[in-house]
């Protein structure tokens, strides 16, 4: 019987791994009950690494090449199964195999805003994406420490460990550079190579080699977004209250203008629109003065402090009565103010 178990049994003369190209990062070469012939062919092509496992201990390592199984090629694994010399029977041991090809193109970006110290805005939440490559650098630790007895260990199992490293190495990325954020735009290798060589260390604990890292595109939450934007402005205009009057003004007219057009401003329209009317008669009027000459604009500052005499025409009267009747009408004068503003309208024709 078993003469016959023997005869039965399955051995294996050649070892090998045809990658298929579906991001296969580790493969278990198929064993059941199969058994490694003595001097049977290992062939590991180039992007590949074998390891030999024997009962869940890590063995022997091979690279690219071909190999003649003997007790010279498996010097550790000679060693744990006490052979002496040589050894003439079939033996049993898990082969993995592993892609060490570059893993290109693989995405990281920020799900969430993150929060930030910067030494401009004091805690920022940024958003960044940008992508990665990386491939295996020490077979043995990603076996023991990632992969381990699963028969197939794809990127796609591991994009959700490494997009974690990334994320967290961020904030501590952006502090060693000592890029402020206005400037992360602009120096976007730079922030790169600071987050690389954080996570440089962090990939190689499992056995990862960090090969490129990029950062596409860093930018604010739209409503923190807005208020830099007003901080932009601000610093446009510095301590120049008049150009910063004029570019509200400017600003706020189209707005004023729409309002009005679509017939929906009411009262409060007009007196919005009014209120930009005089903000930008008050900015031309600072214009004027900047363009008049030293003594042209003091003769003109001495005229504003010398109180007007007034010529009024009659008409000119009689319409601007009509005009705040209608606004007494409307609401927006009462009868003490008009009666008071008549009487002033009246002195003037005497």
């Amino acid at each position: 019987m078993a003469l016959m178990d023997f005869i039965k049994k399955q051995f294996i003369d050649i070892i090998q791994w045809t990658e298929t190209g579906d991001g296969t990062l580790a493969w278990r070469f198929p064993m059941a009950e199969m058994e490694i012939q003595n001097g049977a062919s290992l062939t590991v092509r180039e992007s590949q690494v074998a390891v030999f496992v024997n009962e869940g201990q890590v063995a022997d390592v091979f690279g690219p090449g071909m190999y003649k199984l003997t007790t010279q090629t498996l010097p550790v694994l000679t060693y744990l199964k006490n052979w002496d010399k040589l050894f003439e029977s079939p033996f049993k041991s898990d082969v993995y195999f592993f892609s060490t090809r570059q893993q290109v193109d693989q995405k990281w970006g920020t799900p969430q805003p993150i929060t930030i110290r910067d030494k401009d805005f004091g805690a920022v939440r940024l958003r960044a994406f940008g992508n990665y490559s990386f491939r295996i650098g020490d077979a043995k630790r990603f076996h023991t420490e990632i992969s381990g007895t699963r028969d197939i260990y794809s990127v796609a199992d591991l994009d959700g460990q490494l997009r974690g490293l990334v994320l967290q190495n961020i904030s501590n990325a952006i502090a060693s550079s000592g890029v402020p954020f206005l400037d992360l735009a602009a120096n976007q290798i730079q922030f790169a190579q600071a987050l690389a060589a954080q996570l440089v260390p962090e990939f190689e604990k499992i056995g990862i080699k960090l090969e490129n890292i990029t950062v596409q595109n860093v930018s604010l939450p739209e409503e923190l977004q807005k208020i830099l934007d007003q901080k932009i402005g601000m610093g446009m205009v510095g301590n120049d209250m008049g150009k910063f009057m004029q570019y509200q003004t400017a600003q706020a007219i189209p707005k004023f203008a729409e309002g009005a057009g679509s017939g929906g401003g009411g009262i409060a329209g007009d007196a919005m629109g009014l209120g930009a009317g005089v903000a930008l008669g008050q900015v031309l009027a600072q214009n004027l003065a900047q363009g008049l000459s030293p003594s042209a604009a003091a003769q003109a500052a001495a005229t504003q402090q010398q109180p007007a005499v007034a010529v009024v025409s009659p008409a000119d009267v009689m319409t601007t009565l009509e005009k705040l009747g209608e606004l007494k009408t409307k609401g927006i004068l009462t009868q003490e103010e008009f009666d008071a503003k008549k009487a002033e309208l009246l002195k003037k024709l005497v």
